[in-house]
């Protein structure tokens, strides 16, 4: 049996390791990240875990099976955060993985298979404007060019800050991971209100939404605001309002199935009262579960782009910073989830993850499963135990793909 107490203690401690103000603000690679990095590792190592870590930080821990021959089954999350963001936020998958591995030992159960229980890094993008970067990595999804190419705010790459921790960045190809899997399993909050709102424990996630995210920016005039006559101006933030509705408009269009579209980033210049708005950039993230859909979405924010660069005499250019393939969850383990679920009496739903995680990037590598838990009032880690051990057992079979098939562009 797992420890409840022991969990709360864990997480009473990960709570207090965050930067100052409301909430928790562990961005990636901070100091209170590494620091919660490292109390986590201290956690692995107590449960008998072997550590590795490769050039980007990820840190895997490996549970020996009983016969090392058979591929391991992968289970962990992330632990880095958005600005005061919650306490669950990736910790949640992180920990309960750790605490089945505890509970293991102390019931004196060994796995026939392994486990590798990964502490994935920089799942955010709230410092780098670009998720899952760690496992990323180790599907050899992130190149030199990327880590000198994605910046923070204050303009330093994250090849600069991986070299500052101590990491290995120009080795960034050797965190490609190729051991043969049995499956990954993910368990992480819904981040939504649909469990919540239904008063259900246990999401089945189905398949993962993957983003379209660029930057637009818009180039007008900056004239005098009280010299320019309404009919002479050349009004980037204008332009940009109007874009801003379009993806709006776009993504409410797109009802099956459904898309969604967020502009978050409004940065206008030279951003002072008595100037009419010059330059204007957008940070744009477009999700669907369809990748037609997505791009339908994303078709119809350029062309209103382009009339409203014919019609006002501006112009306008994109910035890629990420187009992710969404991930379907393989159905041997939905199915398992599900069934394991109603044996220990849980009720659930099938779903769709609309944010991005982790797991979707190993889907094409070996079968992918994911647990939702509500954001709020419950976390249910005896069912991802009993899934833990269950399928690194003889009670769960399926064939995975090829290691070495191709990687689709994310």
């Amino acid at each position: 049996m797992i420890s409840k107490e022991r969990l709360m203690r864990d997480f009473a401690v990960m709570k207090e390791i965050t930067a100052p103000g409301e909430g928790i603000t562990r961005l990636a690679f901070s100091a209170e990240d590494w620091e919660g990095r490292a109390y986590l590792m201290r956690q692995m190592e107590a449960a008998r875990l072997t550590l590795r870590e490769d050039a980007f930080g990820n840190v895997i821990g490996h549970y020996t099976g009983q016969d090392e021959s058979l591929p391991a089954l992968m289970c962990g999350s992330h632990s880095d955060s958005v600005p005061q963001g919650g306490n669950y936020d990736g910790l949640a998958g992180v920990l309960a993985a750790i605490e089945t591995v505890r509970s293991m030992g102390e019931d004196g159960f060994r796995p026939e298979h392994p486990l590798e229980i990964v502490l994935f890094m920089c799942e955010e993008s709230s410092r780098f404007s670009a998720a899952t970067l760690g496992s990323r990595a180790m599907r050899g999804e992130l190149s030199m060019e990327n880590l000198h190419s994605l910046h923070e705010k204050s303009g330093k790459d994250l090849y600069t800050v991986l070299k500052e921790r101590g990491l290995r960045p120009d080795a960034i190809a050797e965190a490609l991971y190729q051991k043969p899997l049995k499956a990954v399993l993910e368990m992480h909050i819904e981040q939504g209100k649909v469990l919540e709102h239904e008063h259900l424990p246990i999401g089945v996630v189905t398949g993962i939404a993957a983003p379209s995210r660029f930057y637009i920016d818009i180039q007008g005039n900056a004239d005098h605001s009280g010299a320019t006559p309404m009919h002479l101006r050349h009004d980037a933030l204008c332009a940009a309002a109007e874009i801003i509705l379009a993806v709006e408009r776009a993504a409410g269009a797109q009802e099956e199935p459904p898309a969604v579209g967020t502009v978050g980033i409004v940065d206008v210049a030279p951003g002072v009262m008595n100037v009419i708005p010059g330059a204007v950039t957008l940070g744009v993230d477009l999700r669907s579960i369809d990748i037609a859909a997505r791009n339908a979405v994303e078709q119809h924010v350029t062309e209103a782009l382009d009339e409203a660069a014919l019609r006002r005499g501006i112009t306008w250019t994109m910035r890629r910073v990420s187009k992710e393939t969404p991930a379907q969850m393989s159905p041997a383990l939905v199915d398992m989830i599900a069934s394991t679920a109603e044996e220990l009496g849980m009720r659930y739903r099938r779903m769709p993850s609309g944010a991005g995680h982790d797991s979707m990037h190993w889907a094409d590598y070996a079968p992918t499963g994911m647990i939702f838990i509500p954001c709020r009032d419950g976390i249910s880690h005896n069912l991802l135990s009993m899934l833990i051990r269950n399928i690194s057992s003889a009670a769960y079979s399926s064939t995975p793909p090829s290691c070495e098939g191709s990687r689709s562009e994310r």
